[in-house]
């Protein structure tokens, strides 16, 4: 579901990144691929974002919604609190959840939701989808947005009972969306991937590599850029 809008062309300096997320996992995949983002944690109720959306959205519609809402919060605290940097910076907000049998699964929170999650999807394949939603600011204004949604499909291997439950116990799938990761210790519980590794892991940057070009930045504008 591909969209973008761009009111006017971006200005000749560097922007700044701004990651709207406080994923660890988003950060550092950003930081390997040669970005160091300014991290902003957004405040927005996920609940009430989905809530609000018609009952019969579409999965993609749902990722996107919570990535662009994420996006607005933070471009609108920036705004507030740092002018200087909303001066001249791209927003970047993203929302992974997993689709199993139609469902969508965000983070479990619980140990007993997660092991439920596991009874799922273990042995079979499941789709992870990540919207991804771009803001383009400048002299505090939002001039161009881009949005879309990366899926990839995920084929999980059967954990023993004794492997779940000492990762369980771990903490790691209680906060990640869909009871596992691809880059730690659920990794060793993911037999293969089709599709894009870093949308797995949370952001996509072939993804994000186009949604960005839609507002008007390349990422070689975004190389170097060290931030505090």
């Amino acid at each position: 579901m591909r969209e973008s809008g761009l009111i006017q062309p971006a200005g000749s300096s560097l922007p700044l990144l701004v990651l709207g997320s406080a994923s660890p996992a988003r950060r550092e995949v950003l930081r390997a691929a040669g970005v160091d983002p300014i991290v902003r944690v957004s405040d927005v109720d996920e609940d009430a974002v989905q809530a609000a959306l018609p009952a019969n959205s579409a999965p993609d519609v749902v990722v996107v919604e919570l990535a662009r809402a994420k996006a607005r919060s933070v471009a609108a605290e920036l705004v507030r609190t740092a002018p200087d940097v909303a001066a001249n910076c791209v927003v970047v907000g993203c929302d992974s959840m997993l689709l199993v049998d139609g469902v969508l699964q965000g983070k479990p929170h619980t140990p007993e939701v997660a092991r439920a999650r596991w009874a799922d999807m273990a042995g079979r394949s499941a789709d992870l989808l990540t919207g991804h939603c771009v803001l383009r600011l400048q002299d505090g204004s939002i001039t161009a947005s881009a949005v879309d949604c990366s899926s990839t499909t995920v084929h999980f291997a059967k954990p023993d009972p004794e492997e779940l439950d000492a990762y369980i116990a771990t903490g790691e799938p209680l906060r990640v969306a869909g009871a596992f990761t691809l880059d730690g210790m659920g990794g060793w519980f993911v037999d293969r991937i089709e599709g894009d590794p870093s949308s797995v892991i949370g952001i996509g940057l072939p993804l994000l590599r186009r949604l960005l070009g839609d507002v008007g930045v390349g990422v070689a504008q975004l190389w170097g850029r060290a931030t505090s």
